[in-house]
């Protein structure tokens, strides 16, 4: 056999990389879309050329010699270079197209975020937008997601936070819970009524608050029957008459503007509750896919006005 020019080995190499990751000629070949027999073929001329047998073949599986393993992890990487080169060069230029992966919040995503990104997938069809919902900050790099809406003041410095909107939590509770209980009308009183809250470790639960014209701040002792670490689950709980409620205003606004929830205690800010800004965040890489940044930009847009 005539030996092989260097344009043309790069082929042999990646269908071996292909053939390590598939474990069978005939999952590799139809993953590539070749026959079994050009398969086979190639990795014969690759196995010629090194000198060293490459794979070790059985009936219904192959597995790589320790020559054939090294070989491809030494490819991996540039392989992934490769691709990474030519899709970002492809994506500079015409509609958006790709797969974003999205975590964020269970009540911002289920309130706010899904509506919105209904909007983003029409204007842009050849996105696939993939969203865990979720109250747990997963970890992106190892988990491969592409960014993350977080609630939170301790962002990753490892990583790109862009501010979303800013946010703030409000104290609410249903009309019928006002009628049968009554309004407070200072935080002070709060102690005096059933209070739905957020478990903050295995500290008694404390609301702050400081006058929207300034003073000094105030805490509160609260007590109720429920508390939970979601707030759409505090909402529900609110909306059915059983307390009053501390939520972030993304997990009260629908309710508000129905009338179902009051907002209560107006001339008083709450202090420490949630975060004061959500973010988008994403792990720190040179090359961003343009689904990717056109996604993030297009949603720091949208909740520009809160």
């Amino acid at each position: 056999m005539k030996e092989l020019k260097t344009d043309a080995l790069w082929t042999h190499l990646h269908w071996l990389t292909v053939l390590a990751e598939q474990g069978s000629f005939t999952a590799a070949a139809d993953r590539l879309e070749v026959s079994k027999a050009a398969m086979s073929q190639k990795i014969k001329e690759l196995e010629q050329l090194a000198g060293v047998p490459l794979v070790t073949r059985t009936t219904r599986s192959v597995r790589l010699t320790s020559a054939g393993e090294k070989l491809v992890d030494d490819l991996r990487a540039p392989f992934a270079q490769i691709e990474q080169s030519f899709f970002s060069v492809r994506d500079s230029a015409g509609p958006l197209r790709g797969l974003v992966r999205v975590t964020a919040p269970v009540a911002f995503a289920r309130q706010q975020l899904v509506p919105h990104i209904t909007v983003f997938l029409r204007q842009h069809p050849q996105v696939r937008v993939q969203l865990e919902v979720s109250d747990r900050l997963v970890s992106l790099a190892s988990e491969g997601f592409d960014l993350a809406i977080r609630h939170s003041n301790t962002l990753p410095e490892t990583h790109v936070a862009l501010p979303l909107c800013t946010t703030r939590a409000l104290v609410v509770a249903s009309p019928d819970y006002l009628a049968r209980y009554g309004t407070p009308e200072t935080p002070s009183s709060l102690s005096e009524h059933q209070c739905l809250y957020y478990p903050r470790g295995v500290e008694p639960p404390r609301w702050s608050f400081q006058p929207l014209s300034g003073g000094e701040r105030l805490a509160v002792n609260v007590s109720g029957p429920f508390a939970t670490n979601n707030s759409e689950s505090i909402r529900d709980a609110a909306l059915e008459g059983l307390g009053i409620a501390l939520l972030p205003d993304f997990s009260a606004q629908a309710a508000l503007k129905e009338g179902k929830l009051i907002q209560l205690l107006p001339e008083w800010q709450t202090v420490g509750a949630f975060a004061d800004m959500l973010y988008v965040v994403r792990p720190w890489s040179a090359q961003v896919p343009r689904a990717v940044s056109g996604f993030i930009h297009w949603l720091r847009e949208a909740f520009s006005a809160g």
